[in-house]
This record gives C-alpha cells, structure tokens and sequence, in this order.
C-alpha cells in the first residue's frame, strides 16, 4: 500500500514540540491542532481529522506499533466510557479558560509573565530560554506558554496511555475527538 502525504503528518507533532523548545511563541502553531479538527466536524459532519489527519495520533501509532514502545494491552473500557470522556473534556477546557484568563490578566498588567512551562498543570518547569521579553507583548508570550504546557501535558499523557495499553489509546478519551464526535451528532440531529 502506498502512502499518502497524509501519513506523514506524525512529523508535525515533533516539529511543533522541537520550535516551542527553543522559542515558545511558535506554541501558537498548536492552534491548528485545536481549530482544524473543529472545521472538518462541523463541514464535513464526520471525524475524517482525526481518523486520518491527526498527527498526534498517527506519533502514538508510530511509536508505538512501528517501534513497539506498546505493550498493546486492551485499553480499558472506563477510558473511553462516557463520563471518563466528557468529564475529561470539561477538565481540558477548564484548563484551557484557565490558559485565556492568565492570558488576560498579563494583558490588562493585573499579573506578571510567568516563563515556565506546567506539566501535568502542576509541576512548572522554568522555560525562560525560549523567550527573550519584550519580543512581544506579554500576553501573547503568556498565552504560548500556558498553551504549550496543554500540549505538551496532554502529549505526555498519550504517550503515558501508549505504553500500557494500544498505541492510539489517548484517541479513545482526546477532548478534540470527544468535541468533534459531539459536533458530528448534533450535524446528525
């Protein structure tokens, strides 16, 4: 079989992660991770982003499948139940107004950039040298770095689900693919 230019997209996900190491603004790049699944749902009423175009996922599959870094065990049905799904979801996008209302008080001078990037929304990791202040307004920093730590956590946690269960397990919970399958069943309605 052969491959599409599609099937090559997993590089993505290693360029984007590899240009925010060593300048956080190019965190923003990671918007079209957020906006183009959203698009294809609501056009196209189905989930051909994610079966196909997913980048992050295709990595999960690459890595895991093609350099067996999987143990390739069921993934549990508790992670793609329902309430595991859509309570992850409101998490993620607690999260993320969380990420716009950080980014909002930088902007309105109430807070101060903070250059660290949080894994796991808890642990900050001092990031400095991907930023030189004052290249850019601070908000637009704040936010690169808030939006990096939710890529970058939720890549981690994929990567995490990977190793102990089948290589596309995160794709069973991923908050994109719970909202773009709830925008497809209201397209249905």
């Amino acid at each position: 079989m052969q491959k599409k230019w599609y099937d090559y997209l997993w590089i993505w996900s290693i360029v984007y992660f590899t240009l925010g190491f060593f300048n956080i603004l190019f965190a923003w790049l990671g918007m079209i991770d957020f906006l183009v699944p959203l698009i294809f749902a609501i056009a196209g009423g189905n989930k051909g982003f994610c079966n196909r175009y997913c980048g992050r996922g295709q990595l999960f599959r690459k890595v895991g499948k093609d350099c067996k870094c999987s143990r390739n065990k069921p993934t549990p049905k508790w992670l793609s139940s329902k309430w595991f799904r859509y309570g992850f979801l409101i998490f993620f996008l607690a999260m993320f107004g969380n990420i716009v209302f950080q980014t909002y008080l930088v902007g309105a001078g109430a807070a101060s950039l903070k250059e660290a990037v949080k894994l796991f929304w808890t642990f900050k990791v001092p990031w400095g040298w991907a930023y030189s202040v004052g290249t850019v307004p601070d908000w637009i920093a704040q936010f690169s770095f808030g939006f990096y730590s939710l890529m970058l956590t939720s890549t981690l946690i994929g990567f995490i689900v990977m190793i102990l269960y089948m290589p596309r397990s995160w794709c069973t919970f991923c908050p994109m693919g719970t909202m773009t399958q709830g925008i497809c069943k209201l397209k249905i309605r």
